[in-house]
């Protein structure tokens, strides 16, 4: 008997919204409106909550990658033809692949024996700035009741050969850095100062200038006399740049001084924001598919109806002017909404058009984005530095090799975030990238950096792990896996049909919230995106500073 079978009828049958997949944007809108009064349905055909942005046991994770890579050609869909009743044509609903040019590789039985152990990251690395727009919203929500975090415990800047600094982000820590010259130093405290000048000053005079503001942030940091090391740790570690500031013919997104000292501000505004938080940056025990489960629960809790391993096989047009009308589900069921809400790797297969005759089928297309996200997952014995659990590492553009033009981002976490055993540690990394070769060539560079193959690839020996690591000095993989994601979106809908964007390539969840909040808004043009509610006293703990997430 199919799974679908045993499902009751649900009930209602109509509703203001239907939502599909309980990834982070989509449930942030299915709780946004269910805060706004609206009746919302919210399905997914998975067994579990997160979909691109869930955390999963190790061998689901493969499972998982794996079902999402499969393609599907146009004449697959066109075996499939709408089905008409009297009322409605019954369009299927198919699956587009997100995910390319999988690589798994295990050296040892260990992490596979012990998968349940695991809660891996779908779409990571990826943190949290204690005063990020995501932490306002988990606390103006509340939902941080569902959360616990941890401190991420240093940052560093590496190179080829592993050799790992630390990030001087703060006044403390640029005064216990070793690694940094007297005169740096001084660089980096007046530049600092400056910089709090800036948005802490009435003078006109301390103000950066707009001529300034205007002009590429790297070229005010040559102003300001800074080293390129200090260029370096300020561009690719603190303001996140993706592409190399200092190659204008190949950077894709240059950073102005506005934004670049926007981003410093808004990291040195995390600093101290939340008593239990020693840095900037924290990340969530058990995953960041702890996330979208959380706006779920807010959203049950506000009405929205819940139903998992449901799939959903058609959406339900009106035959005379093809406007939407519902879905069709895997028990047979056809249920109602004004308006529903796709999951990225859905699509109605007349979207699948080539590109030329995209733009003139419902004004549904693919978005103009060409580049894709390289995604890394490798899990070792050892932390890739023996004095910190929990920490990121950047390789900045021609750090790892000369042709390099984006940064590599790297997140380790260990068993005290509940993402692994007690005596492993799981590191994520990602890159920005035009084509699978370069994307795997800049996280294969990067994993040689920090992590040593074990001999004639067997790690089931101890002895060979140990000598691999005392002969390299670095802790050795004992399974690892490499794949692309997409990043290109649908843009417009069919009429009442939205499609939500992808995980994105960013370290922070600032940009698909702001495009989630965007999506919501065009919907619902006369709803706020989450009213304010009444705050309680306890906001306040006794030392004055706000409330720890």
């Amino acid at each position: 008997m199919e799974e679908t079978a045993l499902y009751p009828p649900i009930e209602p049958s109509n509703f203001d919204l239907i939502v599909i997949g309980t990834g982070l944007p989509e449930s942030i809108i299915a709780s946004a409106a269910s805060a706004a009064g609206k009746t919302v349905l919210h399905l997914d055909p998975n067994p579990f909550y997160g979909s691109h942005f869930a955390s999963l046991p190790l061998n689901d994770l493969v499972s998982f990658l794996q079902s999402q890579s499969q393609s599907q050609s146009q004449s697959q869909f066109e075996s499939q033809p709408s089905q008409t009743s009297d009322d409605y044509a019954s369009t299927p609903l198919v699956t587009r692949p997100l995910y390319s040019a999988l690589e798994f590789n295990s050296y040892s039985s260990d992490p596979i024996d012990s998968s349940r152990k695991f809660n891996l990251d779908m779409a990571g690395p990826r943190v949290f700035l204690c005063s990020d727009s995501m932490i306002n919203l988990i606390l103006k929500t509340e939902i941080n009741q569902y959360m616990e975090f941890k401190s991420v415990d240093a940052c560093f800047l590496s190179d080829a050969e592993g050799k790992l600094e630390n990030v001087p982000d703060s006044r403390s820590a640029i005064f216990k850095n070793r690694s940094l010259s007297l005169p740096e130093k001084n660089q980096l405290m007046k530049f600092f100062k400056l910089v709090q000048g800036h948005f802490g000053s009435e003078s006109e005079e301390d103000k950066i200038s707009e001529q300034d503001l205007e002009s590429p942030f790297v070229e005010f940091l040559t102003k300001m006399g800074l080293s390129q090391k200090l260029k370096s740790i300020i561009l690719y570690t603190i303001v996140l740049a993706d592409y190399d500031q200092g190659n204008l013919k190949v950077c894709k997104d240059v950073i102005d001084t506005k934004s670049g000292i926007n981003r410093l501000a808004l990291y040195h505004s995390s600093i101290g924001r939340f008593s239990n938080a020693n840095g900037a940056i924290i990340y969530p025990i058990y995953g960041q598919g702890e996330l979208p489960q959380a706006f779920c629960r807010r959203a049950a809790v506000k009405g929205c109806i819940y139903v998992l391993r449901m799939p959903i096989v058609a959406v339900l047009m009106d035959k005379d002017g093809g406007a939407y009308k519902g879905v069709k589900l895997g028990s047979g069921q056809e249920l109602f909404s004004s308006q529903l809400i796709l999951a990225p790797h859905l699509t109605i297969p007349s979207t699948l058009a080539p590109a030329e005759q995209v733009t003139t089928c419902h004004d549904v297309r693919l978005s103009d984005t060409k580049e894709k996200v390289a995604r890394g997952i490798c899990i070792a014995k050892n932390s890739v530095n023996p004095e910190v659990a929990n920490c990121l590492v950047f390789f900045p553009p021609r750090s790892l090799y000369p042709e390099q033009i984006t940064s590599v981002r790297v997140l380790q976490l260990s068993g005290n975030v509940a993402v692994c055993p007690s005596g492993m540690f799981v590191t994520y990394l990602s890159a920005i990238c035009d084509t699978a070769v370069e994307g795997k060539k800049l996280l294969s560079a990067a994993m040689d950096a920090l992590f040593c193959m074990p001999i004639s690839g067997n790690s089931g020996n101890s002895e060979t792990d140990n000598l691999c690591e005392l002969t390299e000095g670095k802790p050795c993989l004992l399974w690892s896996t490499l794949y692309i994601q997409e990043l290109t979106t649908f843009q417009g809908a069919f009429h009442s049909i939205n499609y939500t964007p992808m995980p994105d390539e960013h370290l922070h969840y600032n940009n698909l919230l702001d495009a989630t909040e965007k999506l919501f808004q065009e919907i619902y043009p006369n709803e706020d995106f989450f009213p304010t509610i009444s705050v309680s006293d306890d906001l306040q703990d006794d030392g004055g500073s706000e409330q720890d997430p």
